[in-house]
């Protein structure tokens, strides 16, 4: 976090710090007044993480951390001589996943719903060839540890050689080979029946995750229902794919403080900045007709928020078929009276054909991003008179969900 010294003589400050941090270094300089809420909405901050296993540290104990910087960046070091763990250098085999991948693959329910699936898939199966279509590490070890006489094929387009040189060392960590996979290293489009030694594809699975898109609107990881379509002449007969298919939800929210964030800039301090907008992604208190794009957020970061209606489904992605347009709408009745400022919209990932093994990447959860379709104007509801109908189409070209919506 910064703290900015706004004046030559260093009576005005500004920091980006969030509200709960009270640190000696920032506390006695000036601070919003608004002590209702504890969110930052106009700053990001830096979190760095020790190397190794971390630190381990005693009640007042001190210790040194030194930063350094060059044109670009800044790299910090924890100064404690008796900690390795602290200053070594990373291995090559280290990879670099945002700390919400990281939680979920330590997630119990997560890898339980993965595995029931994955166990249920390759039941009364014969040794087959498996596609892993996006970056997931865990479905690679996974499938190779229950079907060691299949032939594990790791697209990884993402992590590529990086995700190659993982996966060996987790191999030789717990004394298992690595012939039955074969990182590729490709994009989809790139794969051919040669690096399948023109077998056929039996299983094609994935999370879906693609390393470097976490910060993207839900649906960008309908890239798995791209990649199965350009498969498409390489499926078997009876090929299994895992996720069966996408649930489009959304709900009804009140996100005053998310709304506030995004309100269009008009006149600041007599400049008129309202050519700014688009370019921001404005969203509140748009000209005419106008509506602002879907935004990609962890809901849970964004304020203060209150769910006004029950989950309903929109729209259907069914990955037995292959990549379509697709249109959904659905009348939203409310279930709570409050200021609605928009919708939150997130995919739900069906695993397998029963329909009873289901991920949510709803609000409920903190790790997954949704998309957030914010009003120009906010709508005041109640459960008695008011109702909204939501219509959404998706165009496979673009990979876009765009969605219109009126109230009653």
């Amino acid at each position: 976090m910064w703290v900015l010294q706004l004046d030559s003589a260093g009576s005005i400050f500004y920091s980006t710090a969030p509200k709960w941090v009270r640190q000696s270094s920032i506390k006695d300089l000036p601070q919003c007044t608004d002590d209702t809420k504890d969110w930052c909405d106009h700053w990001k901050h830096c979190v760095w993480f020790t190397q190794g296993r971390g630190a381990p540290v005693m009640k007042d104990q001190t210790l040194s951390l030194r930063a350094s910087h060059n044109l670009t960046s800044i790299s910090y070091q924890l100064l404690n001589p008796n900690d390795e763990a602290c200053n070594g250098n990373l291995k090559a085999d280290h990879l670099t996943l945002l700390p919400e991948r990281i939680a979920l693959y330590g997630d119990i329910c997560w890898r339980s719903a993965l595995i029931t699936a994955i166990k249920s898939a390759l039941s009364d199966r014969s040794p087959q060839t498996c596609i892993v279509a996006d970056d997931s590490i865990f479905l690679a070890l996974l499938v190779s540890s229950l079907s060691p006489s299949s032939k594990v094929i790791a697209m990884f387009p993402g992590l590529r050689d990086k995700g190659a040189t993982y996966l060996q060392a987790v191999a030789k960590a717990n004394n298992f080979s690595m012939d039955q996979i074969q990182v590729i290293g490709k994009r989809a489009a790139s794969l051919s029946t040669d690096d399948l030694e023109h077998k056929k594809i039996n299983l094609l699975v994935g999370e879906p995750f693609y390393c470097g898109s976490e910060g993207m609107l839900p649906w960008q990881n309908l890239r798995f229902w791209n990649a199965r379509t350009l498969f498409h002449s390489m499926l078997s007969e009876d090929a299994l794919i895992m996720p069966c298919k996408g649930v489009l939800k959304l709900c009804a929210m009140s996100l005053p403080d998310l709304w506030k964030s995004r309100r269009s800039l008009k006149d600041v301090e007599g400049f008129d900045h309202s050519v700014v907008n688009e370019t921001l992604g404005a969203c509140g208190d748009l000209p005419g007709e106008q509506q602002g794009p879907c935004l990609p957020y962890y809901v849970w970061q964004c304020g203060y928020t209150k769910k006004l209606s029950k989950v309903y489904s929109l729209m259907d992605f069914n990955f037995s078929e292959p990549i379509h347009s697709c249109f959904g709408k659905t009348k939203i009745e409310f279930a709570d009276a409050g200021m609605c400022h928009g919708f939150a919209v997130w995919i739900d990932w069906v695993l397998d054909e029963k329909n009873s093994i289901v991920i949510s990447t709803g609000p409920d959860s903190r790790y997954w991003k949704q998309g957030v379709q914010l009003l120009s104007k906010p709508v005041e509801v109640n459960p008695a008179e008011s109702a909204a109908l939501v219509e959404a189409s998706f165009d496979p070209a673009s990979g876009d969900i765009t969605f219109n919506s009126s109230f009653s």
